[in-house]
């Protein structure tokens, strides 16, 4: 098993797949993974229990100071930045000054690099904090997580600390009127002797039936790039995810891919 995490609060830039060139945000721990999914397939690893996740998280101020030293070193290098880009060790949205801090980041990209966007990677956990609605109607990219229509698949898949109500998770996307864009991570394999596949077609009619219905502005749709925390999950190959889109192409909205 291989993990991945962040040694700092700001990291990169990095070429990422989906969004360019991306200077990462990380609002968790360094050195551990905080969140209320444990998804199977992260490359951070499995999740540590969250009752002391306010003591070990940055603070505003470290943050602040930590990307405009970074974005002021960049734009003095005359190095280029597509993105800024909300992730690293877990989900950045249980920060409890998220909403501050996006606003802080605002202005920083504003005064350094007016023209890059700002994004957040979020697994769609604390859209019944209305604060956190608000932040993400701010930025530029808001990129919600859905990897199944199924609550059975999503309890396998993502593992949530807590329970999923996928009416409301609906309704919650739809309060961004559009202005939002789903990421999908899509994987098959045996973990723990028991198969998991979020590409059955059960799995993806019910998927493709919320997105018709929420009608964002995109799809992302990837698979696995890095070791996992289970080592008998696959990588879906190009033509399978190309076969996907089209299920999203055909009802209008744009996708993007990555294998």
């Amino acid at each position: 098993m291989g993990i991945f995490l962040f040694d700092k609060i700001i990291f990169g830039p990095v070429q990422s797949r989906r969004l360019g060139i991306s200077l990462g945000v990380n609002l968790l721990p360094v050195g551990c993974k905080i969140c209320n999914f444990d998804c199977i397939y992260c490359e951070c690893g499995f999740t540590i229990p969250l009752k002391d996740k306010n003591d070990a998280l940055p603070t505003r101020e470290e943050i602040y100071q930590a990307l405009k030293t970074k974005l002021y070193e960049m734009r003095q290098n005359g190095e280029s930045l597509d993105v800024i880009t909300f992730a690293g060790n877990g989900e950045p949205t249980i920060h409890p000054l998220f909403s501050d801090i996006v606003d802080d980041t605002i202005q920083l990209r504003n005064t350094y690099f007016p023209t890059t966007a700002i994004s957040v990677l979020s697994n769609s956990t604390m859209l019944d904090d209305q604060a956190v609605v608000k932040a993400l109607k701010k930025v530029d990219q808001n990129i919600l997580k859905l990897d199944s229509g199924l609550l059975s698949t999503i309890e396998i898949l993502n593992r949530p600390i807590g329970k999923v109500d996928i009416k409301k998770l609906i309704e919650q996307f739809k309060q961004f009127n559009g202005k939002l864009i789903i990421q999908s991570m899509f994987t098959k394999g045996s973990i723990n002797g028991k198969w998991v596949d979020n590409t059955t077609e059960e799995d993806l009619q019910s998927w493709a039936a919320i997105i018709k219905e929420i009608q964002p502005q995109m799809v992302m749709i990837y698979t696995i790039e890095r070791d996992t925390p289970f080592e008998g999950l696959k990588k879906i190959n190009v033509k399978e995810l190309e076969g996907i889109s089209l299920r999203i192409k055909k009802i209008g909205i744009k996708v993007q891919i990555s294998g």
